[in-house]
């Protein structure tokens, strides 16, 4: 039996609690009335339906938690306004003042943001960035006040992809919370916390949402009483909770997860392996090519891939510009996740600083593949190309 299917389709669908619709109601309410007083008194909002007000819970949004839960097998999930506001408040949540953050480079760069606009001046917090293919590497920046890992596998850029387990048995050695972004794979593609992972985090405007519409973020942990903190404190006092009109949009684009992941995979290999092939590319970073440095690692952790890729044209960054803004197909956009194919050159604007910390490209190329079908965007690619 494939439970993650059922979970997509079924779990929190209890048809006689709803009038027996098959697609649950939208709560667009602010809080819950009560018979008596007595009754308001003693409501737990961490027991199932139990509710007081929206910004504590809401039942359209506890529908998506559990079906996310249940998909990343935590005991429990919380969901956000926005991917950075549930990121941030996995930070704020398990380190304090004077914590140090050991982080990888290659992490969303928005989170390495906040550490440094928040984290460090107001917090005196620290941070030391690592690669995360280094245990040992790993295993040095560790410090005596080192609280959180923060990790992305596949990462931004370059799409490196950390063994999860290792780093996770090494935090858990030293008392250590791991995070880790896993919007690029979802539940379906890889369990972070079955290997050992702390906290995970979703950016629910990409593959989960489906269709470009919504803007949101979830935290799933194994840790229940961690969970509790994240939901009663960093939501309820941030107030940074998703609305209940975005939940609805995300359990009906979590139904279709599968369907249009397993599609999204199959384009993106197609294009891979056409990029790979063609001379006036130097190289392609993707997970499901053979020729990926973690190669070893992927087919240990993840179940599929994403339908994101980078690659390097054998040309300058100037001449890469040129290449994306002659791709009809790929819209020109910051996001991903949808139907529609994207492409950028994420670093063009980077600092030689910047460049030289990544150890990447001005010209880099990233290209989200959507759904318009591998033969259409192959023949987009090819015309592009031989303009070069």
């Amino acid at each position: 039996m494939d439970k993650d299917l059922l979970s997509l389709t079924h779990t929190g669908d209890e048809y006689d609690k709803y009038l027996n619709a098959v697609v649950p109601p939208i709560f667009l309410n602010s809080l819950h009335v009560f018979e008596k007083f007595e009754d308001y008194c003693n409501v737990d909002v961490f027991e199932e339906d139990n509710y007081i007000y929206g910004r504590s819970s809401n039942p359209t949004v506890h529908i998506l938690e559990r079906k996310i839960a249940e998909l990343e097998h935590g005991s429990r999930a919380v969901a956000f306004a926005s991917g950075m506001a549930a990121a941030t408040a996995a930070i704020m949540t398990t380190c304090k003042i004077k914590s140090h953050i050991i982080c990888m480079r290659d992490v969303y760069q928005p989170v390495k943001r906040f550490i440094h606009g928040v984290c460090i001046p107001k917090f005196d917090m620290s941070v030391t960035y690592i690669w995360g293919n280094d245990l040992e590497e790993i295993e040095q920046a560790i410090n005596p006040n080192t609280s959180l890992i923060i990790l992305e596998s596949p990462a931004t850029f370059v799409f490196r992809v950390i063994d999860l387990k290792q780093v996770a048995d090494l935090a858990k050695k030293h008392g250590i919370k791991t995070y880790i972004d896993n919007t690029c794979l979802t539940p379906l593609f890889q369990k972070p916390l079955d290997l050992g992972i702390d906290i995970v985090m979703h950016t629910m405007s990409k593959y989960i949402g489906g269709h470009s519409d919504i803007i949101g973020g979830v935290l799933v942990s194994k840790d229940e009483d961690l969970m509790r903190k994240i939901m009663s404190e960093m939501r309820e006092w941030f107030g940074g909770v998703l609305g209940p009109m975005e939940a609805w949009l995300a359990i009906r684009g979590i139904r279709t997860l599968n369907a249009r992941l397993q599609q999204h995979q199959t384009i993106a290999m197609d294009i891979a392996d056409f990029l790979e092939k063609s001379p006036k590319v130097n190289k392609v970073n993707y997970t499901g090519l053979a020729s990926h440095p973690q190669a070893d690692i992927i087919k240990k952790q993840q179940k599929g891939h994403t339908s994101l890729m980078s690659l390097e044209l054998d040309t300058t960054p100037d001449k890469a510009v040129e290449f994306i803004n002659n791709l009809h197909l790929f819209g020109k956009g910051c996001s991903w996740g949808g139907f529609e194919s994207l492409v950028l050159c994420p670093l063009y604007k980077a600092s030689e600083e910047e460049l030289d910390f990544l150890k990447s490209s001005r010209g880099l190329i990233r290209l989200y593949c959507g759904l318009e079908g591998s033969e259409n965007l192959i023949e987009d690619l090819e015309r592009a190309l031989k303009m070069l």
